[in-house]
């Protein structure tokens, strides 16, 4: 027991002297190092005589303690000597200039998603997620399209198996098929998100972005897809007023099924969206299919409703002026400094969209 005493007055002493922070840590691994003296004080607890163990493991967890807290005081009051030394000796010289910083910006993609989002949101639209890798069911089972449908050949899409059970979704759809499979009508929702097909060209990439629409009650109709479309288009790209027309067409999903064009003129070599006598076809809609509904459990008798899809990339070109679809995907830091956003520039219907 002696032992460990001397020990602990030793150190103690050692301790009080005028010591560098590397000195104090050289005792402290003489202490407490693997082969340090304490450390081979516990290995030799076992060694003691039962009578005597427990008061001596005691002593020695006290003697530890007080080693290792003077150790501790001893460090933080040379760190704190260093730092006011340090601050003593440094002067602050106010003419020099700031230092320059890279400021980040928010991609066009990613401010466009938030704008629609927004937008929706004012009109009681959830927004709803689904997987990148989706299943067949999903994907175009459910949503009515025949088995002989090109759209599921594969130089359309990118199946992930053998068996083309699974794939990269092409559209996001089947994020309506899942929010309907699990939840009960009525729904609300608009569904963005990355899709896949093979094509590539200025205005089609293998990768693009997507936003899908859903409204299913009762006793809706086209008269309320309408005026959705009409109050979104205003709204995302802020003008009072726009020319749109409902071409009829074909999806596997709806019926009655319609393209949507709205009226735009060239102004200075500019998309200008609102008037003039030109059309630009901006995404396709309709009533979904009674068949849609039935394959997710869905009364088509009692609810209906009307689903749309738009293309946000496509969205994001026409309304700020960007000409080439593969720009977005390039990565290049000079094209985001200048078409991207700032990150605080949050999308809001009362603020203002953009900037």
């Amino acid at each position: 027991m002696s032992d460990i005493k001397k020990i602990k007055e030793e150190f103690l002493n050692k301790l009080q002297g005028d010591l560098s922070l590397s000195e104090v840590n050289q005792i402290k691994s003489d202490l407490f190092g693997k082969n340090g003296i304490i450390s081979l004080e516990f290995k030799r607890i076992g060694q003691i005589q039962e009578s005597e163990r427990k008061k001596f493991a005691s002593d020695l967890n006290e003697i530890k303690n007080i080693l290792q807290n003077q150790i501790d005081f001893k460090i933080n009051k040379i760190e704190e000597l260093e730092i006011n030394e340090k601050l003593n000796k440094e002067k602050v010289d106010v003419t020099l200039p700031s230092r320059p910083y890279l400021k980040g910006k928010i991609h066009p993609v990613s401010q466009t998603i938030d704008e629609i989002s927004s937008i929706f949101s004012e009109i009681g639209f959830s927004v709803e997620e689904g997987p990148d890798v989706e299943n067949e069911y999903n994907n175009f089972t459910a949503l009515n399209t025949p088995d002989n449908h090109p759209a599921r050949d594969m130089h359309d899409t990118f199946y992930l198996d053998d068996n083309k059970q699974k794939l990269l979704r092409t559209h996001t759809s089947p994020v309506q098929i899942r929010t309907m499979l699990k939840d009960k009508p009525p729904f609300k929702i608009i569904a963005p998100g990355r899709t896949y097909r093979s094509d590539s060209d200025q205005t089609h990439a293998p990768m693009f972005h997507q936003v899908e629409g859903l409204h299913i009650d009762k006793n809706i109709n086209m008269g309320h897809l309408k005026g959705c479309l009409n109050y979104f288009i205003k709204e995302f790209f802020e003008v009072d007023k726009i020319k749109m027309r409902f071409r009829p067409s074909h999806f596997p999903f709806t019926e009655p099924s319609a393209e949507v064009d709205i009226g735009y003129e060239i102004k200075d070599g500019k998309i200008v969206i609102g008037d003039g006598d030109k059309w630009l076809e901006i995404l396709g809609c309709g009533m979904v299919h009674p068949n849609v509904l039935n394959n997710v459990n869905v009364d088509s008798k009692i609810y209906q409703g009307y689903a749309f899809g738009i293309g946000i990339d496509r969205l994001a070109m026409l309304k700020y002026g960007i000409n080439d679809l593969r720009a977005f995907f390039e990565c290049d830091y000079r094209w985001l400094n200048h078409f991207g956003f700032d990150p605080l520039d949050v999308p809001s219907n009362y603020r203002g969209l953009s900037r």
